[in-house]
């Protein structure tokens, strides 16, 4: 089979650079391919079953919590400034192997941290680590998959993702409350996950890079002219749906230890796992829907997702609260699938990772800003209203990103 890349009106991508290695293609070298994704994404969610404890020994207030958050946040977007261009330019595995040294890094101090700015460097080595793995990491596994196989690629890359983030707290909080060192012993196997990432990366069958473009190499993403629609579709409905998995990870701790009135950490590892399990398994199910049809649906999970939080806060039940948050990973995994997937089949693939890094950061920004501007407000006003408050103005967001599905033509997005 040949690994060369030809144009067609339904293939716009061009050759990276030389072919590729035979094992190129293969079934077992795509998931294996995602690999990587998936372990960087267990620490990126790692610490929070953890929060709770670190609060209780540090004694730090919602608002502090909410900045050590959102240092990851300001980490990954650092990152997404780079590591597209960068991976482009240079190739998927020299912009990953040295992001999985900063996730390394990242575990090291977790384990031993004495106080929040040990926390917040921690936090941030990991939003970096995360910046290049969906960057140079997920388009790794496009890449891998061939042309032929993108939508496989796109699926198999969300799901890395989503399930990675899930992974992460469930794993924290299960070893937090059942062995001796909670953060000693969560970080060191983690650290033997992400040894066995860099293993992966280093065989990995890529392409070799073309030469370094000329530019900048630190610039905000972006996609071509032709496919900016595509990439505002993508976070019109990926963004509210991640900023309310965040909210479920910064502050689902607290809400849960209000309505139980425990800091039982593997309950809300539990919750958390079994948000992004839901991320996972809907775009399984959704994969074979059209695009639009994905879209409008992961929208309309974020608005329910919002409904339902509001109803837990004011009720102070748990089972609703879950509800919320099973509701908010499905909104996040559709609008991520389909964001993925109209990236994957339209983007070059010399363009690909700036393109994934340009959704990522449309995502975040708002996944960053607003769980940490609703812990502040929970101090001032209780966290009940300002819960209340994200859910409206996330709901709105979620109800503007249906529209602006619905005033594109099917044709764009689903093309026949």
């Amino acid at each position: 089979m040949s690994t060369s890349r030809t144009l067609s009106p339904r293939s716009p991508r061009l050759p990276l650079s030389s072919p590729a290695p035979r094992e190129r293609g293969s079934t077992a070298w795509i998931w294996l391919a995602a690999w990587p994704v998936t372990a960087v994404f267990v620490l990126s969610n790692a610490a929070t079953p953890l929060y709770v404890l670190w609060q209780r020994d540090l004694g730090f207030s919602r608002g502090t919590l909410t900045v050590i958050f959102a240092s990851y946040i300001a980490g990954l977007l650092g990152s997404l400034l780079v590591s597209g261009v960068a991976s482009d330019r240079l190739g998927r595995r020299r912009v990953l192997v040295p992001a999985l040294g900063l996730a390394l890094a990242a575990c090291a101090i977790f384990a031993v941290a004495p106080g929040v700015p040990a926390l917040i460097i921690a936090r941030l080595f990991s939003g970096i680590a995360v910046g290049a793995v969906v960057s140079a990491g997920m388009a790794a596994v496009t890449d891998v998959a061939g042309p032929e196989r993108t939508p496989l690629a796109a699926l198999l890359a969300s799901c890395a993702m989503v399930l990675g983030a899930g992974l992460g707290p469930l794993l924290a909080g299960v070893l937090s409350e059942t062995v001796p060192g909670p953060t000693v012993t969560v970080f060191l196997v983690e650290a033997v996950l992400l040894a066995t990432a860099v293993l992966t990366v280093l065989r990995m069958p890529l392409p070799r890079p073309p030469a370094p473009g000329s530019g900048s190499w630190v610039r905000l993403p972006r996609v071509p002219a032709a496919n900016r629609r595509h990439l505002i579709l993508g976070i019109a409905v990926f963004a509210p749906g991640i900023t309310a998995t965040s909210f479920v990870l910064s502050l689902g701790p607290s809400l849960l230890s209000g309505l139980l009135d425990t800091t039982n950490r593997i309950v809300a590892g539990a919750m958390a796992f079994a948000m992004f399990l839901t991320s996972t398994a809907v775009q399984f199910a959704v994969r074979s829907l059209r695009r639009r049809t994905i879209l409008l649906t992961g929208a309309g999970a974020t608005l329910a997702a919002m409904g339902a939080l509001v109803a837990a806060v004011h009720t102070g039940s748990v089972a609703v609260l879950v509800a919320a948050a099973l509701l908010a990973g499905a909104g996040q995994g559709m609008g991520q699938l389909g964001g993925l997937s109209l990236l994957n089949s339209n983007v070059p693939a010399e363009r690909l990772a700036e393109a994934n890094a340009a959704l990522n950061v449309g995502g975040y920004l708002p996944a960053g800003l607003l769980p940490v501007s609703t812990g502040y407000l929970s101090e001032a006003v209780g966290l009940t209203r300002g819960a209340t408050t994200f859910g409206t103005v996330l709901a709105a967001l979620a109800v503007a990103g249906a529209l602006v599905v619905l005033a594109t033509r099917p044709h764009d997005i689903d093309p026949a």
